[in-house]
């Protein structure tokens, strides 16, 4: 069986692995285990993929729920939630109006094995409770000339056993900026958070955005997102890492498709 399946979680802390991407699994003292945005496809060609070998057999790694952000490939992957439901035909999906309309259509995963899920509100997920954020408001940002996005964009504030994670989704580039967004994800009071950002590609925030983020969400810890899976997209966490202030939230990279007990 995976790693995360033997790995003991004291009460009051969280186990968290990083795959890669925007996939992650959590796993509570109470044995719940939650995926966020599995992306786990085998054709994985040299020249796309930074690994050639998936990171997770979904055989081994008993899945309670599964949290999607939004409807892209990389985020609702028809494929690994098919394999997930024949070999854990109990999970239970929440996700945006989107994602659930897409493995309706795409898999055989039930109707009612999925939750339909909206910014402000939550849904119990066995012993955890998920909170819906925006990640990127349904009309863009006008005055930055960011047009509104293609699907329901959402982050998720999960709390485990009174630790609470953030898990960002794919943010608008000006997050940092919009008060709106700020305050929905600070008022919930989360410990850490899993902020996708890139360097220069720009949908997301740069680093620099990323940290205004952390700070003003009044994050303790930070750990980068969204990289080490495409070649095309990748960037090096440690540049993030470097920039952050002596004062304030700390970076924390979880090398790829490995686990931490946190705090």
């Amino acid at each position: 069986m995976h790693e995360l399946v033997k790995l003991q979680v004291p009460k009051g802390h969280v186990g968290i692995h990083w795959f890669e991407q925007n996939s992650y699994a959590i796993k509570d003292s109470h044995s719940t285990i939650v995926l966020i945005d599995p992306y786990f496809p085998h054709k994985r060609p040299p020249e796309v993929f930074v690994h050639t070998e998936p990171p997770l057999d979904e055989s081994q790694l008993p899945i309670n729920y599964v949290l999607l952000t939004h409807a892209h490939g990389d985020h609702t992957c028809s494929e690994t939630l098919e394999r997930i439901n024949k070999y854990w035909p109990g999970a239970i999906y929440v996700g945006p109006k989107e994602s659930i309309k897409q493995i309706l259509e795409q898999t055989e995963i039930k109707e009612s094995n999925t939750v339909t899920i909206s910014a402000g509100e939550s849904t119990e997920i066995g012993t955890m409770t998920a909170y819906a954020v925006y990640a990127k408001p349904p009309e863009g940002d006008p005055k930055a000339g960011i047009g509104k996005p293609d699907v329901t964009h959402l982050g998720y504030v999960v709390d485990a056993d009174g630790i609470r994670l953030y898990f960002s989704g794919d943010e608008i580039n000006t997050f940092a900026d919009n008060d709106d967004l700020i305050k929905a994800v600070a008022d919930l009071h989360p410990d850490i958070g899993f902020i996708t950002n890139h360097p220069t590609e720009g949908e997301f925030p740069f680093i620099d955005g990323s940290i205004k983020m952390a700070q003003r969400i009044g994050l303790k810890t930070v750990v980068p997102a969204h990289y080490s899976c495409f070649v095309k997209r990748d960037y090096d966490p440690k540049q993030w890492a470097e920039k952050f202030p002596p004062d304030g939230p700390k970076p924390l990279i979880i090398p790829a498709n490995s686990n931490i007990i946190y705090p």
